[in-house]
């Protein structure tokens, strides 16, 4: 193609632009604010239902044109495609008299791809496109491609190419296209392009350049595209990047280190229309420095190290830009009128970017924003104009409700009942059962109430998640920053590190009691008392410390829906941080260990005692009870805590966690303990199965004695009926008060 299609859509209107890529055909339907239109049809559906993956509108319009197409980006990548097809279908016919015999001719081009060359091969004179991808090159002399008039196109990419002399592209006149990515150039001469006056497209991504001159692109006066992604380039040319690029339009900085960015650089860019500056260092961004490209119209500045924007810095662009980026640089501060000016910003990024004093009328101006993307869903309410917003969820929390899908909603009410129910039927059978020892069921009842804080905390989350139902995005901001929020939070931290430190209290207490049994170390009424009194006292500590300085600590509880400090990001406080890993990946862990070492060692302690009991049949079965019984109680501790550890250890590296991890995490892993500890402390010990016998082998009996009496009331011959058979408890029962534990270890 002599006149590629970019070129032509290069050169079109803004106007033209916007039209030809985001194909709006609205129908002239008229919505209220927040609504869009499906199509043509004369019916509105909201902003959270439009696309979100299914098809809601009757002739499916809300799915269609989501793409963020807006920019020249994806139009670019097309533009290409299309190239690529058309040289596919050449004609297999070779014009040319001399190339080598492993390369492949079609017409006028040559394909020399991954066949070992070492040097620029001889080939006719009439060449027009040639590829050397994927060789050996290491070195391009002066005066190589000297006699190739007519090439258009030179592909070298994926080379070795360390050294390109000074005229080594003198002669090719006609170059349109050259690709020297994926080689080792760590420097150009001056001048080396001097003779590529009709080139367009220069690429140099991922060669080890540091620096460059402003004279190093002297010639260049024809070209448009120009990619240096990931080159280690450190500064540009202070006096004018563009200086010999008067027609560049196109420039891709991706993946630098670049640290300054002002307006003596880009002074003579006054036709570039896309910027991208994504993945370097800088810093700081003065007022003035777009000042120049009245042109531009995509702008990209993600992932850099700016804190702090002036508020006009984007005024200049205020007519051409149409797709701004900044996302995922440590900002300070949004100014409301940062986007004031940009009426024809079509696309709007600004993911990873905390804005605590958030407004609607902060983008209310930008009446053609079709495309917004913000740190977290909430903040979609402040931009209701807008027809597609990201991301549509976190995991937890969707537009329309607090928890995202239907598995978690049934699953919260679910894990609540069992918590709860468990518990609190543990809390009743221990108050009607003669405790085998009382401090022991004392405390057992303690770690239930202290459990069934957690259901509570569930059946809340399940409460507001009901009230929401529908609109939580218009609420979010507002619960998550509630008292609500942060009260069932707290009862949440509490209900957990209450259960970590009883869990731990008991298995020492058992930890004492089987392995040194002639001790005197077992704690009385006063000391269990104590202990329980400040263990309590201990985890409300820890859950009230971050509700009384929110300076120091940030909203703790309100990070996300389900109120609970587990997953770390870059805007949360240091001391928040510092101790939400103190207790998780410090407290926490210590227990866990300290549970699994004591069990262990009580099982050790165990079997060495069953090694001289003269049944082997009988020990031996007491000791597969015993370690069956230990190893669920330690693999129910890890399948709760170690998930949290890793999710813990991985956010505090900042490695990105789905938002469906955190959901599972909260609702199912987090209750776990909870959910179990009524069934492994009581409902499956020996103790309590056979006093529940027990019990219901008396009321069976007094059930018949009752009928038996009745029935003999109005009989003449009185006889004495026979007792039932009831269940006899062994004798170690009878003496389980004077013994202080079982010894069948239950």
């Amino acid at each position: 193609m002599d006149v590629p299609v970019i070129m032509l859509l290069l050169h079109l209107t803004h106007t033209e632009i916007s039209a030809l890529l985001t194909g709006r055909l609205d129908g002239g339907a008229r919505c209220p604010l927040g609504q869009f239109p499906c199509g043509n049809i004369s019916e509105c559906l909201p902003q959270a239902l439009q696309c979100n993956g299914q098809k809601d509108c009757p002739n499916g319009a809300d799915e269609r044109r989501c793409g963020d197409n807006i920019g020249w980006a994806d139009l670019f990548g097309q533009t290409l495609q299309d190239a690529n097809d058309v040289d596919q279908h050449l004609l297999n016919e070779c014009f040319l008299q001399e190339y080598p015999e492993e390369c492949a001719c079609l017409k006028t081009d040559v394909e020399c791809v991954k066949v070992n060359l070492q040097d620029v091969p001889l080939l006719s004179p009439n060449v027009t496109f040639l590829s050397l991808r994927s060789n050996e090159i290491r070195v391009l002399t002066d005066f190589v491609f000297s006699q190739y008039s007519s090439l258009e196109r030179l592909f070298l990419q994926n080379n070795s190419l360390q050294f390109i002399s000074k005229r080594a592209f003198s002669g090719l006149l006609s170059l349109k296209r050259l690709f020297l990515s994926e080689n080792l150039i760590s420097s150009l001469s001056p001048g080396v392009f001097r003779d590529l006056h009709r080139l367009e497209w220069l690429v140099l991504d991922h060669n080890p350049l540091s620096n460059l001159s402003q004279d190093t692109f002297i010639g260049l006066k024809s070209l448009v595209y120009l990619s240096m992604v990931g080159t280690a380039l450190q500064q540009l040319p202070h006096l004018g990047f563009c200086r010999h690029m008067p027609a560049l339009d196109w420039l891709d900085l991706e993946g630098n280190q670049i640290q300054i960015l002002n307006y003596s650089i880009l002074k003579n860019c006054s036709n570039l229309e896309v910027l991208l500056l994504m993945d370097n260092r800088i810093r700081n961004i003065p007022e003035n420095t777009f000042q120049s490209l009245w042109k531009l119209a995509e702008l990209n500045l993600s992932s850099n190290r700016i804190r702090k924007l002036p508020k006009n810095t984007f005024r200049s662009l205020s007519k051409s830009l149409l797709k701004l980026n900044i996302s995922h640089n440590p900002l300070l501060k949004i100014h409301r009128g940062h986007f004031t000016h940009l009426t024809n910003v079509q696309s709007l990024a600004l993911e990873g970017i905390e804005i605590p004093d958030i407004q609607t009328k902060m983008f209310l101006p930008m009446k053609n924003l079709s495309h917004i993307y913000f740190k977290t869903f909430q903040y979609c309410s402040y931009a209701p104009h807008v027809r597609s917003c990201k991301p549509n969820t976190d995991g937890i929390s969707s537009f329309e409700d607090l928890l995202a899908n239907m598995v978690l909603r049934v699953s919260v009410w679910v894990m609540a009942f069992i918590t709860c129910f468990g518990n609190l039927f543990v809390i009743g059978m221990r108050s009607l059962i003669r405790a085998e020892n009382n401090l022991h069921a004392a405390c057992i009842k303690v770690l239930c109430c202290a459990d069934c804080l957690m259901g509570v905390y569930l059946f809340f989350i399940g409460v507001f998640d009901v009230k929401f139902r529908g609109q939580y995005n218009r609420n979010a901001l507002l619960w998550m920053e509630s008292v609500e929020c942060r009260t069932i939070g707290f009862l949440a931290m509490l209900s957990s590190e209450v259960s970590v430190l009883l869990l731990t209290y008991l298995t020492l207490e058992k930890f004492l009691v089987i392995v040194f049994p002639f001790s005197n170390l077992r704690p009385g009424k006063l000391q269990t008392v104590v202990v329980l009194a400040s263990i309590w006292l201990l985890g409300f500590i820890i859950a009230a410390v971050p509700l009384m300085n929110e300076d120091v600590f940030g909203n703790y509880y309100g990070r996300n829906g389900v109120c609970f400090p587990l997953h770390s990001d870059r805007q949360e406080k240091p001391t928040a941080k510092g101790y939400s890993t103190g207790i998780f990946l410090g407290l926490n862990l210590v227990a866990f260990l300290v549970i699994a070492f004591s069990y262990a060692t009580m099982f050790i302690s165990i079997y060495k005692t069953g090694i001289n009991a003269t049944d082997l049949r009988s020990s031996l079965h007491r000791d597969v009870a015993v370690a069956n019984r230990f190893f669920f109680i330690v693999f129910s501790d890890a399948l709760c805590w170690i998930p949290i550890f890793l999710v813990k250890v991985l956010s505090l590296l900042e490695v990105e966690i789905p938002g469906t991890i955190s959901s599972w995490v909260v609702i199912f892993i987090l209750p776990i303990n909870s959910a179990l500890n009524p069934i492994l402390y009581t409902l499956t010990t020996s103790f309590f199965r056979e006093q529940v016998e027990v019990l219901l082998c008396r009321w069976q009996r007094r059930h018949i004695l009752k009928k038996d009496r009745k029935s003999l009331t109005s009989s003449t011959i009185y006889m004495e009926a026979p007792r039932p058979p009831c269940y006899q408890p062994p004798e170690y029962l009878q003496q389980m008060s004077l013994t202080g534990a079982d010894p069948r270890y239950a």
